[in-house]
């Protein structure tokens, strides 16, 4: 035994038991959720059922199996974080859109985009232009400012969108 073991043996006990229900935990294929309430009344949701409380079923999770594939050389490789070179087919009774159809949708919302940052733009510009109520108080000069602030984010906004159309 190692000197650290001889002195603190509860601590390697510990530390022992730690990893084998961590172990454990993860080699469990189904989780379970309780709701369980006792004699007084207090409900407390767990994953360990009591004998002493009333508990129902509240879900149950099942792990999907692992990943069983082989790389050339017979190595099991471990499993992907999901099918991303994977495409789901299309149902076909899924509703389709023609391309004029789509083509003139995505005109409409480009007009949309420019009307509202035109909008946004005019705006702006007269809120540029102090006047005297607006400058009388700090908290009326601070929604102003707030309100410049807000139309200038609108404008960036509008103008990442307009970026983003086809």
């Amino acid at each position: 035994m190692k000197t650290a073991d001889i002195r603190f043996p509860h601590l390697t006990l510990a530390l022992g038991l730690a990893l084998t229900s961590a172990a454990s935990m993860a080699a469990n294929t189904t989780q379970v959720l309780y709701k369980c309430t006792d004699q007084s009344g207090v409900t407390l949701y767990t994953n360990q059922k009591t004998k002493d409380k009333n508990c129902i079923v509240l879900s149950v999770q099942v792990p999907p199996p692992p990943s069983n594939r082989v790389s050339a050389n017979g190595v099991l490789l471990a499993p992907t974080g999901g099918s991303a070179g994977t495409k789901t087919p299309t149902p076909t009774d899924f509703p389709r859109v023609s391309g004029g159809d789509q083509k003139v949708r995505d005109n409409d919302r480009r007009a949309i985009l420019d009307r509202e940052l035109a909008l946004e733009q005019a705006n702006l510009e007269k809120l540029r232009v102090p006047t005297a109520a607006v400058t009388a108080t700090p908290e009326t000069k601070k929604a102003w400012q707030d309100s410049i602030a807000l139309h200038e984010r609108n404008i960036e906004a509008l103008n990442k969108e307009i970026a983003r159309l086809r």
